[in-house]
C-alpha cells in the first residue's frame, strides 16, 4: 500500500510545486528580487541531479522515510540557525554552491520536494544569504528542480493521478 501511495505522492508533489513556484517566481521576478548570479551557481548543477533523482524509484517505507528524515533534519537546521539574520553574508563560491545545488536537486527529483526547503537551510547554515534573501532564491530553484524532476519521474514509469488536471 505505501509503495502505491508514493508511486502518486512523488509525480504529484513534483506537478504542485511547478505550479506554486512558477507563480511565486514571477512576483519575486517582477519585485527584482532574485539575486540571478547565486541562483545559476545553485540552479544548473542540480538539474542533472533532479532528473537523476527523478529517474530512481524508491520503495515505499523507504521514501517515507527519508522523506520525513529529511524534513525534519531541515527544520531543525532553520531552528538552530536562527542568529544568522544578524551575521553579514559571506560571498558565495562556485564549487561550494555546484554541490549544494546538485545535493538539494538530487534530493529533490528523489522525494518530490521541490528542493528550496534543503537548498534554503543550507544556504543560510552556511551564512551565504539571510533568510530573506535565501527564501527569494527557493521558487525559482524548486520551479526548476521539480519540473526536471517530474520528467525523469514520468520517464521512471510513475504516473500523475488521474485528478491532476484540477491542479493547473
Amino acid at each position: 500500500m505505501a509503495q502505491y501511495f508514493a508511486a502518486e505522492m512523488r509525480p504529484m508533489a513534483l506537478l504542485l510545486n511547478v505550479v506554486a513556484a512558477s507563480y511565486a517566481t514571477w512576483r519575486l521576478n517582477q519585485n527584482a528580487a532574485i539575486d540571478r548570479k547565486t541562483l545559476l551557481l545553485v540552479t544548473l548543477p542540480s538539474l542533472v541531479a533532479a532528473f537523476v533523482g527523478g529517474l530512481l524509484v524508491l520503495g515505499g517505507k523507504v521514501y517515507f522515510a527519508l522523506t520525513g528524515l529529511l524534513l525534519v533534519t531541515a527544520a531543525v537546521l532553520m531552528i538552530v540557525r536562527r542568529e544568522v539574520d544578524s551575521i553579514e553574508a559571506q560571498s558565495v563560491k562556485a564549487f561550494p554552491a555546484a554541490l549544494a545545488g546538485a545535493a538539494s536537486g538530487l534530493l529533490s527529483g528523489l522525494t518530490g520536494v521541490g528542493g528550496g526547503v534543503f537548498l534554503t537551510t543550507l544556504i543560510i547554515a552556511l551564512g551565504w544569504a539571510s533568510p530573506k534573501r535565501a527564501a527569494a532564491l527557493s521558487p525559482p530553484f524548486i520551479l526548476c528542480n521539480s519540473a526536471v524532476g517530474l520528467v525523469g519521474v514520468l520517464i521512471a514509469g510513475q504516473k500523475l493521478t488521474s485528478d491532476a488536471s484540477l491542479y493547473l
